[in-house]
């Protein structure tokens, strides 16, 4: 017997800087769904900041479709690809479940079950709403191929660079230095156990640069700190705005490289081998670790996103990831908080 359809409510872009929660009516799930629960929901200051504000040019409306988006760009559109919820009907090897999904802001959803990703042992939900931002970091790590040893700069201290900077820790010997014209990112930076210095302080002579930082003057600063044929990687998209380089001078002598990295295709060296659902399936198990929370700066009642959206996503903010909390998330006594 199918279950009856189920209302939900959904936050929706309506125009620059403006949202409302609307409701919607949920299918019951067919033999291959899943009905989930939300949790929590994750939104950073990128690409979502660029939707609020209506900043997606035309010729990417389509590139820039999120899963599960309804609605079109500019506005209005329900938009959002960082959900953590519970199985709540469906496929009964996930019922119960806490798993991850690339869905829109809305308090519950029916998908198909390959859309979700069960979270691993030792990961709680909370934290698991930066899936999405370490997909992208994983995949700028593998467009980059960072070498032990290396010198590494990561221009822009947004979930993005504090990610890319952790993962580059890792590499044995490298010379990880995380960089932000916000000084209290200083903070973070000794949470996530790399070092810290304002753009106009980086030493030069740098293996690689990652740049993250969403401003041309940012990726300015990767071009002058980069060493003699030294590799510039470029994460941050910048809508509708022009960038101009100062790509004249040394910039050809130096034989300096920059590089794109973008999240909607796994990298290069990896696509033969790696699928999307593999790399979703990584990234959470990196996100087991305990020094992210650092990263999650905040928390907003679902209820109250049309209030708070703009103010969260305001040009000269300075929140790192905002972590949205639903009706019912909160964890049975007793109840682990992994599945």
């Amino acid at each position: 017997m199918r279950e009856r359809a189920v209302d939900a409510l959904a936050y929706w872009a309506t125009g620059p800087g403006r949202g409302e929660l609307r409701p919607c009516r949920l299918p019951p799930p067919g033999k291959d769904d899943v009905l989930v629960r939300t949790l929590f929901s994750g939104v950073s200051r990128g690409t979502e900041a660029l939707v609020a504000a209506g900043r997606v040019p035309p010729s990417q409306h389509q590139v820039m479709r999120a899963p599960f988006q309804e609605g079109s760009f500019p506005f209005p559109v329900k938009y959002g690809y960082s959900s953590v919820g519970r199985v709540t009907a469906g496929a009964d090897d996930l019922l119960g479940r806490l798993v991850f999904c690339l869905h829109p802001h809305q308090t519950a959803y029916v998908v198909p079950r390959a859309a979700v990703m069960p979270l691993p042992p030792g990961l709680p939900p909370e934290r698991a709403v930066l899936a999405a931002n370490m997909e992208t970091a994983l995949n700028a790590l593998w467009d980059a191929a960072p070498r032990a040893g290396e010198r590494i700069h990561v221009i822009g201290a947004g979930v993005v660079g504090c990610l890319v900077a952790r993962l580059c820790r890792q590499i044995p010997g490298a010379e990880v230095t995380l960089a932000d014209i916000l000084p209290e990112r200083a903070d973070v930076a000794v949470a996530l156990d790399v070092a810290f210095a304002p753009p106009d302080r980086l030493a030069g002579d740098a293996d690689l640069v990652l740049h993250a930082s969403g401003q041309g003057e940012g990726l300015r600063t990767a071009l002058a700190v980069a060493g003699r044929e030294g590799r510039i990687v470029e994460l941050s998209w910048y809508g509708t705005a022009e960038v101009a380089l100062p790509l004249g001078e040394a910039f050809h002598s130096r034989r300096l490289t920059i590089a794109s990295s973008q999240v909607g295709q796994v990298a290069p060296a990896m696509r033969p081998r790696w699928s999307h659902a593999r790399r979703l399936a990584k990234a959470l198990e990196l996100l087991c670790d305990p020094a992210l929370d650092a990263l999650l700066t905040g928390e907003v009642a679902f209820g109250s996103l049309p209030e708070l959206m703009p103010r969260l996503l305001a040009p000269g903010g300075h929140a790192l990831c905002h972590r949205i909390v639903y009706p019912g998330s909160e964890q049975p006594e007793g109840e682990p908080s992994h599945a």
